[in-house]
């Protein structure tokens, strides 16, 4: 017997056996309403994308950091084009879980400055160009005292990739050693940021104090200065979709791409020197795949995710936000057509910026269920 078939019973006996006479004195019936909402434990969901998603991720970036710093030593100490082309790779490598890792900036990455040391953009291309032409030499401890607009990912692809007007296929002929003492410096100094960032989520997030918890134990064990609830902890790895979702769609590519085919602007096309942009906006939607699904690999079923709280509200919603952010990354990788065209040169494609208009759409669908539909399950959560 149902809660609601019982409770309507017990009453219906209740009022007969006052019509037949009973007490004369008013009796009050206890009602009983059931819980509005949909209820989840979010726990399991909580300890696996922090701990799988957020912390590996930045311990793959760390270690990828470190396999890059390396690569730039072997190209300052053996300059031929083979290491050149390993260095070139390793970037290209270190930049997807950095990337990917977009779809949750908060916390140390924030409150640190990582983020604008590590991925500033644009890159003050006249200044680099100044320090090259009057600076003797490079180390870490040199590189610390410039601005962040020279030093990070984008101050070391310009230097490995060159300007990508024409190509993105730089000759080792064409760097000279200072570049590669600037960039080997540079590299070193990423890798003590990244180091930082992986600390401050696992050893202590204030470095300065032998007392300070690690940040993941703030999502882990909620009730605390940052997140008062397991409902706090939601809504921010929500939040963190929406944001690189509205990142993606109206700045990295609605920027560049301008009102029409007169309005573009190559200058502010991300990673451009390298012609990386569009595995760029693919990573930053790949991140919002991993925390909605729990999981870096599609074929895992087992992992709990932000889906599993959707499902626990609406199914057919749950399904529907897979599939859009499936959609989206779908239509980021058509951008380059069949000729694997730029994005700094498809803004200027009439046929390709059909495509990328396409991009913006599915992306805007995406951010309105994530804000209109998801985020506002928050308000029926029983938690």
């Amino acid at each position: 017997m149902s809660l609601k078939t019982s409770l309507f019973a017990t009453t219906t006996a209740i009022l007969m056996l006052s019509a037949c006479g009973g007490s004369s004195s008013s009796q009050s019936i206890a009602v009983i309403e059931e819980p509005s909402g949909f209820a989840f434990d979010a726990t399991a969901m909580i300890s696996n994308i922090t701990n799988d998603i957020i912390v590996e991720g930045y311990n793959d970036l760390n270690t990828k950091a470190e396999i890059f710093h390396l690569a730039t030593l072997s190209l300052l100490n053996s300059p031929n084009q083979e290491t050149l082309l390993a260095t070139q790779q390793a970037w290209q490598t270190v930049r997807q879980p950095w990337e990917q890792g977009e779809a949750h900036i908060f916390g140390p990455v924030d409150a640190l400055s990582i983020d604008p040391h590590l991925d500033t953009w644009p890159l003050n291309t006249s200044d680099l160009q100044s320090l090259l032409a009057t600076q003797s030499g490079f180390n870490a401890e040199v590189i610390k005292l410039f601005n962040d607009d020279v030093q990070g990912f984008h101050t070391m692809e310009f230097l490995l990739f060159g300007d990508g007007l024409t190509d993105n296929a730089k000759a080792i002929d064409e760097m000279t050693a200072l570049e590669r003492e600037y960039l080997a410096a540079t590299a070193e100094v990423f890798r003590e940021y990244t180091q930082s960032l992986f600390d401050a989520w696992t050893v202590r997030h204030d470095a300065n104090d032998t007392n300070s918890l690690p940040y993941q134990e703030f999502l882990l064990i909620p009730g605390n200065d940052i997140y008062a609830s397991e409902l706090g902890v939601v809504e921010e790895l929500i939040n963190g979709m929406i944001g690189i979702v509205d990142e993606v769609a109206n700045g990295k590519i609605a920027e560049p791409f301008g009102s029409d085919i007169n309005s573009t602007d190559t200058s502010l096309v991300e990673s451009q020197y390298s012609w990386n942009s569009l595995a760029d906006f693919t990573n930053n939607i790949q991140g919002v795949k991993n925390v909605y699904l729990g999981t870096t690999n599609s074929q895992a079923v087992t992992d709990v995710g932000i889906i599993n709280f959707v499902q626990a509200a609406d199914s057919a919603l749950a399904i529907r936000i897979d599939t859009e952010i499936t959609t989206a990354i779908t239509a980021i990788k058509a951008i380059s057509g069949e000729n694997d065209m730029p994005f700094r040169q498809a803004i200027n494609d009439v046929e390709a910026r059909v495509r990328i208009q396409a991009a913006i759409d599915a992306l805007s669908i995406l951010q309105t269920s994530l804000e209109s539909d998801v985020l506002i399950l928050l308000n029926n959560w029983n938690n």
